[in-house]
């Protein structure tokens, strides 16, 4: 049969194309599992402290599989801040052809031309990999300077366009696929960036929105450097219906956005995995964000200096979850500071072989409460099971010993203060649910939360909460969600709690306080900037579901369900010790917002 040229060359390009796919995928067999900058530091990293990160990676992770060391934002920034960018007179460091160089006041080693090739000698020597971010687009300050795309009669200015910039970083312009040197602009990039000896490039403000025309530049740009340079893109969550677009050229991509210490944003993950499960595979991951585990927050975006908000359940959960689902693995927090439970959950080679030869990964059961999550063992007839305790139990408000009035950004309607009496309770959850608009800018205030009797006032904000959420961010103490000085209605507060609906903050409370005090209202940081903030507060006394509040629930699995044979015998991955067999099936108490992650097989 003959065909004609356009026939003919759309295989060629597909088969290219295939081979292309093919061989990245090669470069990221098992999910990629390091350290990148973000949550400690935001976008104000220095050498010494990426050094430091590598050294204890080499010294307490490597033999666990950990490996890629990434700076994250602005690292060509001489002058950045943390909590909010400088954008008003960032000091820029870029080359002659308009790529950006690392700042030098921060890594002394990419003096006299050197980039990043000495930090990543540095790394490489340890036995490990480097990685960086950069922002998808060319530089605005090298449009601006008109500087020549290398190897092509264009520029900067000629390849750029202005749509769809950045709303959050305004440092980049889009690069225009259409353009003539649009390709050759890339190319000249990932060659930069191979030469340095780059493993991993995370590219930001890629793929929600998502930008296909640029992700595929990226792509060949990278097939085209000579060295294999695993590709992960961000933010999230990336459309799903992008999937065979994006696990073809990408081999990790987000599901969701930033990702911190709260688990309202723990609990999404459930679906988001089960969602994406069917485009996972070798060579590409769909990508759970970060683990904002250890110490966090110490030049970060989000939160003053802290240890992980998530309870130690919580964080086994964590880790749990993205095992079973195969995500990547980057750990947040500034490994120096690592506590022994934090390095242990982190290292745990039992636990850690889920992520690295689990298969067919599926959901086997999710009623609200109980999550249970399977697989199979690679090259075996094992089983692995994650059960976890969810515990998403809807907010009954009828139920609330007081709620608010809808709060809104409208003048007047901002506040509410509330005295309740409460004689006889030994528990208080302060909730705030969303006003019903779908917006994402409920920024809620409790000022000065306080319970007294007689005399006697104790302020919420003083003493420890049992468990506490955030629809957004984490609940912040006398600061509002976004980190800042508590404002509502115009007034700065010292003393209350932040939070994002939908909260639940749980108190146990000493015996005999007979009323509840408190002003409520929607944060300034929100109704000064948008008209999309509405919600409710409420004040339970009870476990808002109208339950008990549970500290454990029973998971029962059958023999059937689980697919095993007599004899087999359960093991424990976080306790490290066998339970028994499974011949009647397994039953298994999982903590409140905590996991089991269990091997199931032959003794």
């Amino acid at each position: 049969m003959l065909m004609n040229r356009s026939t003919l060359l759309a295989i060629v390009t597909l088969t290219s194309m295939t081979m292309s796919a093919q061989t990245h995928h090669e470069w990221a067999r098992t999910p990629p599992m390091g350290w990148n900058s973000w949550d400690c530091f935001g976008p104000t990293v220095t050498e010494q402290e990426v050094k430091a990160n590598a050294d204890y990676m080499a010294k307490y992770l490597r033999k666990s599989a950990w490996e890629y060391v990434v700076v994250d934002i602005r690292w060509y920034v001489e002058n950045d801040k943390a909590h909010g960018y400088n954008e008003t007179d960032p000091v820029i460091c870029m080359d002659t052809h308009g790529r950006l160089t690392p700042a030098i006041n921060r890594f002394p080693s990419a003096a006299d031309g050197a980039g990043f090739q000495p930090l990543a000698a540095y790394v490489h020597s340890l036995g490990l990999k480097f990685g960086i971010h950069i922002m998808r687009g060319v530089p605005k300050l090298a449009v601006e300077r008109n500087i020549p795309v290398p190897g092509t009669r264009v520029t900067a200015r000629d390849i750029h366009s202005t749509s769809h910039q950045s709303v959050w970083l305004k440092d980049m312009y889009t690069v225009d696929a259409s353009k003539p040197g649009a390709q050759e602009y890339y190319n000249s990039l990932f060659a930069l960036y191979a030469s340095w000896g780059v493993d991993l490039v995370k590219v930001d403000d890629i793929s929600s929105p998502y930008r296909k025309d640029e992700i595929e530049l990226i792509r060949r740009a990278i097939d085209r450097c000579g060295r294999p340079i695993v590709l992960s893109l961000s933010p999230g969550p990336a459309p799903l219906e992008e999937a065979t677009h994006v696990s073809t050229h990408a081999n990790m991509w987000r599901v969701i956005g930033d990702f911190w210490d709260n688990w309202s944003q723990l609990e999404e993950h459930f679906s988001l995995f089960a969602h994406w499960i069917p485009s996972m595979g070798p060579g590409h991951w769909p990508d759970g964000d970060m683990l904002p585990l250890g110490r966090i927050g110490i030049r970060a975006e989000q939160g003053d200096p802290r240890a992980t908000k998530f309870t130690r359940d919580e964080q086994t959960a964590l880790m749990s979850l993205f095992l079973i689902c195969r995500s990547p693995l980057m750990f947040g927090g500034n490994l120096p500071d690592n506590d022994p439970f934090t390095l242990d959950l982190i290292s745990n080679e039992e636990a850690l072989a889920v992520l690295q030869r689990s298969r067919n990964n599926r959901l086997l059961l999710d009623d609200g409460q109980r999550v249970v999550w399977v697989a199979d063992d690679e090259g075996t007839e094992d089983r692995y099971v994650a059960l976890f305790f969810a515990d998403r139990r809807q907010i009954d408000v009828q139920r609330a010993l007081w709620s608010s009035p809808l709060l809104t950004h409208e003048a007047g309607k901002r506040s509410a203060s509330t005295e309740v009496r409460i004689a006889g309770a030994r528990k208080l959850f302060l909730v705030v649910t969303e006003g019903g608009n779908g917006r994402d800018w409920d920024h809620a205030d409790w000022i000065d939360p306080r319970v007294i009797k007689g005399g006697d006032t104790l302020h919420l904000g003083r003493i420890p909460w049992r468990h506490a959420t955030s629809g957004w961010s984490t609940v912040h103490v006398n600061q509002s969600v976004g980190g800042n000085t508590l404002t509502v209605d115009g007034t700065a507060y010292d003393e209350g709690i932040g939070t994002h609906a939908t909260s639940v903050i749980e108190y146990d409370i000493p015996e005999g306080y007979e009323t509840f005090a408190s002003l409520v209202g929607l944060d300034g940081e929100c109704t000064d900037h948008t008209e999309g903030s509405t919600a409710r507060f409420h004040l339970f006394t009870e476990h808002p579901s109208g339950g008990a509040p549970l500290d454990s629930i029973e998971v029962t699995l059958s023999a059937e369900q689980l697919g095993v044979k007599n004899g087999w015998v359960v093991r424990d991955l976080w306790g490290r010790r066998d339970r028994g067999d499974c011949r009647n099936g397994l039953t298994v108490r999982v903590p409140h917002h905590g996991a089991a992650l269990l091997k199931i097989g032959k003794p």
